[in-house]
């Protein structure tokens, strides 16, 4: 909002400036010697000697330099806690690395292993049926001389029976006579 009792003020002397009727404004000075400058100029002097007294700049320079020996406190410890940080970084990667090659040989050493198992496996397999092929084999070649032995057994029984059959029927008494004395004559050409 415009302040229109400043803006009146303001027009009145711009009007008297430029009609040239300006008033000289007074100086208040005190016994025509100090005016409001000297006594603005005096009381600086003042201020100025009395922070200097006082030691003001020492203060503020000691509470700076306070200020700066914490902050470099503060980077000197950020940078150790950072170093800190690397360290553990760098332990915890290691830890990492030496974790993950474990992993690979844990791995490895299954897989040989599996692979171990897997041939084992076929061996003792290839094993059983060479063994289970051997005794069916065996079984076998038993059951043919088995047969082979009845089928013997039996021809040599029907073959005795027969024999039997036959001398009992072609031969007599006087037959049997003549193979026994043959038999003693070769015996005693046979011993000697």
């Amino acid at each position: 909002m415009v302040d229109f009792a400043n803006l009146a003020v303001a027009a009145v002397d711009v009007a008297m400036l430029t009609s040239g009727a300006a008033e000289e404004h007074v100086t208040p000075s005190v016994f025509g010697i100090f005016n409001a400058t000297v006594f603005v100029s005096l009381s600086m002097l003042v201020v100025i000697a009395l922070v200097l007294w006082k030691k003001v700049p020492a203060a503020i320079g000691a509470s700076l330099d306070k200020k700066i020996a914490d902050i470099r406190e503060q980077l000197d410890e950020a940078k150790k806690l950072r170093e800190e940080s690397e360290e553990l970084r760098a332990k915890y990667e290691s830890r990492l690395r030496a974790a993950d090659d474990e992993a690979a040989e844990i791995l490895a050493q299954a897989e040989k292993e599996a692979e171990l198992v897997v041939a084992d496996a076929k061996k003792a397999t290839t094993d059983l049926i060479a063994r289970r092929k051997k005794m069916a084999e065996d079984k076998i070649s038993a059951a043919e001389r088995s047969a082979i032995a009845e089928v013997r057994a039996k021809a040599a029984g029907a073959a005795t029976i027969a024999a039997q059959n036959l001398i009992a029927a072609k031969h007599d008494a006087a037959a049997d006579k003549g193979l026994i004395d043959q038999t003693i004559s070769d015996l005693g050409s046979k011993l000697n």
